[in-house]
């Protein structure tokens, strides 16, 4: 059975890895939008205070600006709530941004509906689509502060644009120091027969432990961590595919263009199978405290094991 440690919050690993950065590279500057205590970015103002620009509340700016950055060959890292940012900023995003392939580094944090009492209005259940249907994006959603560090650190160098959502709750410590991570490459946690759990970002952690429930029942489940959404590692997914046959998805996002949706497209294309999915049905959800919220929304570890057994139950004969 797997133990359940809380480590940092993602945002917090976010707030470490820019100091590090910020220390081995000084074309890396760090743009924020009066969000900075929240989003972690403050400790990069205070000790590399000329590299670090508080644009105020203003997302769009904050985007333009780091375009224009970013085009004269630094490495801009921009943050605010991920709401704030994918949704008035997608304009210049698409145009300043993906349009013109400019590396700009985006992470946004209280993604999710893991932020909690804050309520529907900062709440982010659509940054994943959002993000996906950028051109020349790479997408990532780290699942633990050991997973955050390196992909953000690694997002540095990496070319093109970048989305990372980060969050505000306490993660489940998944990884260590020591482990390794690839851009656009998934990590194979467990390994089971019977169906595949794949999870990104929060949902990783309660995939594992379904997969402690679904062992109780005499069921296999394999778990993966997609923490890149775009690149998918086809070929991870696809030998899962031809071996287990059956997919659950499970996401902090709406159920519509995210993980579920890039997978689902993937599998019919190349070996049709069944996938379940694990997320937020079509609405927003409200203010509470976040382990109450993601019960009421369906998104447990006892939410992917019946998940799990049906999408077991569809299988071929």
């Amino acid at each position: 059975m797997i133990e359940r440690k809380l480590g940092a919050a993602t945002r917090d690993a976010y707030g470490k890895a820019l100091l590090d950065l910020g220390k081995e590279n000084p074309q890396v500057l760090v743009l924020d939008a009066d969000l900075s205590k929240s989003t972690r970015t403050e400790a990069f103002g205070k000790a590399f205070p000329d590299r670090f620009i508080d644009i105020g509340i203003q997302e769009m700016n904050l985007v333009g600006i780091a375009s224009g950055l970013a085009s004269c060959g630094k490495i801009p890292f921009i943050s605010s709530f991920a709401c704030f940012l994918m949704c008035k900023g997608y304009e210049q995003l698409r145009v300043g941004v993906a349009f013109s392939e400019l590396g700009v580094k985006v992470v946004t944090s209280h993604g999710g509906i893991s932020v909690g009492e804050d309520g529907a209005s900062q709440q982010s259940v659509e940054d994943f689509a959002l993000a996906l249907t950028l051109p020349k994006f790479t997408v990532m959603v780290p699942s633990d502060e050991f997973s955050a560090k390196a992909l953000i650190k690694k997002s540095a160098t990496h070319p093109g644009p970048v989305y990372i959502r980060t969050g505000r709750s306490k993660a489940p410590i998944i990884y260590n120091a020591d482990t390794k991570f690839e851009i656009g490459k998934g990590i194979k946690l467990r390994d089971g027969k019977d169906v595949t759990l794949i999870g990104t970002g929060l949902m990783v952690f309660e995939a594992l432990e379904a997969a402690d429930i679904l062992k109780q029942k005499g069921i296999e489940a394999s778990v993966i961590d997609i923490h890149t959404l775009k690149p998918l590692d086809r070929e991870l997914l696809l030998a899962e595919a031809r071996k287990t046959k059956a997919f659950v998805v499970a996401e902090e996002h709406l159920v519509f263009g995210g993980l579920g949706s890039a997978v689902s497209q993937l599998v019919s294309q190349n070996f049709p199978i069944p996938v379940e999915f694990v997320g937020i049905e079509d609405t927003y959800a409200e203010s509470g405290k976040p382990e109450e919220l993601l019960e009421k929304y369906g998104l447990t570890s006892k939410h992917i094991a019946q998940a799990a057994e049906k999408a077991i139950s569809h299988k071929s004969k």
